[in-house]
C-alpha cells in the first residue's frame, strides 16, 4: 500500500506522514514548487526531512502552470494579499491525484490542520479544496481525520482511523510535543510559507503586472533588491546585500540586462529594453549605493558591452521617487 503526502517541507506534513508511516503504509512525499515557496534552496531541508519520516521525495515543478491556470484568475479568489490559497491547494490535489497511478499510490494525504490557517482551513475551505480538485473520497487529513468524515483508506481498513489524531485551532501544542517524541530535529518554524501571503511581496507583483506580463522566469526578480521603476518604465532592481546579489547574479531572464560597477558595490540588473535616458539613470542609481563619491566619474558597464561614465547622485533621498515602497 502507497500514499502520496502533498508535502510543503513543514512539521504538519513531517507529521501527518509519520502517522501513515507507522501504519504500514509506504509514502511518497510530493513537494510542488509553484516558485513562491521562499528566496533560498531549500532542496536539503527537504530530503532532511523525508529522510527523518522515511519518505522517498519527488519535487515536481509546476511554476508556468501555476502563473498559467491559478495565480491570477482563482475561482475562490485571494487571501488578505496575493495568495489564491483555495484554488492553490485544490491545484496540487489534482496533481497528487493525476501522479497516483503512475506511482502506484492508492490515496493522497496531507498535513493540513481544520481551523488552522482562517482562509484555506476552514470547514468550508477543506470541503470547497476536496470538491475543486474531486478528491472528496481519497485524501486523507490524517491529523484532523477524527473531526472530518471518513476517507476511502480509513473505510475500506487501509488506515486505522482511531490512531488517527482529530487536531483543530491554530495552537502547535499538540504536534510539537508529537516533534518532541519522535524526535524530529530541523523542522521550520511554524508560520513560514508562500511568500503570496507577504504584504511586499505581493505589492511588488501587483507592480510588475502593471507594466509586463509575469512568467514564470520573472518570479525570482520578484525576491531580491530594491526595486526601482524609471522615468522611461524600465525595471531596476539594485541588490541590498550578499544575499540579495548572489540571488541577482544567478537569475538567468532574457528580459533584463546586468549593471557592473567598477567599484564595490551591490550587482544590479536593468530592463533590456530601456531606452537610453533610464539606462543613464539606472546607472547612476546603482553607482549611488556603492562605495562612491559624487566628486568622481565612474565607467560602468552596461551588458557588458556599452560603457557609461557619470557619477552618483549626491544623497539617496533624490532616489525616492523612482523606489519601490509596498506602503505607498
Amino acid at each position: 500500500m502507497k500514499a502520496i503526502s502533498l508535502f510543503s517541507g513543514g512539521l504538519d506534513s513531517c507529521l501527518a506522514i509519520k502517522l501513515i508511516k507507522d501504519q504500514g503504509i509506504d509514502v511518497i512525499a510530493m513537494y510542488i514548487d509553484t516558485g513562491f515557496g521562499g528566496t533560498k534552496d531549500n532542496l536539503a531541508h527537504l530530503e532532511n526531512m523525508t529522510k527523518q519520516v522515511g519518505a522517498e521525495l519527488k519535487v515536481v515543478n509546476i511554476k508556468e502552470q501555476f502563473v498559467r491556470d491559478v495565480l491570477f484568475d482563482p475561482k475562490h479568489g485571494y487571501g488578505k494579499n496575493f495568495n489564491p490559497c483555495i484554488d492553490c491547494h485544490a491545484n496540487m490535489f489534482k496533481l497528487g491525484k493525476a501522479m497516483m497511478e503512475e506511482w502506484g499510490a492508492s490515496f493522497l494525504i496531507s498535513g493540513e490542520v481544520l481551523g488552522q490557517r482562517p482562509m484555506s482551513q476552514r470547514s468550508d475551505a477543506l470541503q470547497n479544496v476536496v470538491k475543486l480538485a474531486q478528491t472528496e473520497d481519497i485524501l486523507l487529513r490524517p491529523l484532523s481525520a477524527k473531526l472530518l468524515e471518513p476517507t476511502l483508506a480509513e473505510k475500506e481498513g487501509w488506515v486505522d482511523r482511531e490512531k488517527l489524531l482529530g487536531i483543530s485551532g491554530r495552537s502547535r501544542e499538540i504536534q510539537l510535543a508529537m516533534a518532541k517524541e519522535i524526535g524530529l530535529k530541523d523542522y521550520e518554524s511554524p508560520g513560514g510559507g508562500c511568500l503570496l501571503t507577504d504584504e511586499n511581496f505581493s505589492n511588488k507583483l501587483r507592480e510588475f503586472i502593471k507594466y509586463d506580463k509575469l512568467e514564470s522566469g520573472d518570479i525570482n526578480i520578484l525576491k531580491f533588491g530594491r526595486h526601482f521603476r524609471l522615468d522611461d518604465g524600465a525595471k531596476l532592481i539594485v541588490g541590498r546585500n550578499q544575499d540579495d546579489n548572489a540571488g541577482l547574479e544567478k537569475i538567468d531572464n532574457d528580459k533584463f540586462i546586468p549593471i557592473k560597477l567598477p567599484i564595490a558595490g551591490p550587482f544590479s540588473l536593468i530592463s533590456k529594453n530601456a531606452t537610453k535616458e533610464d539606462l543613464k539613470l539606472g546607472a547612476k542609481i546603482a553607482i549611488t549605493y556603492a562605495k562612491s563619491s559624487s566628486d568622481n566619474l565612474y565607467d560602468i558597464e552596461i551588458n557588458g558591452v556599452d560603457t557609461i561614465t557619470l557619477s552618483p547622485f549626491e544623497n539617496k533621498s533624490q532616489l525616492s521617487k523612482y523606489f519601490f515602497n509596498s506602503k505607498k
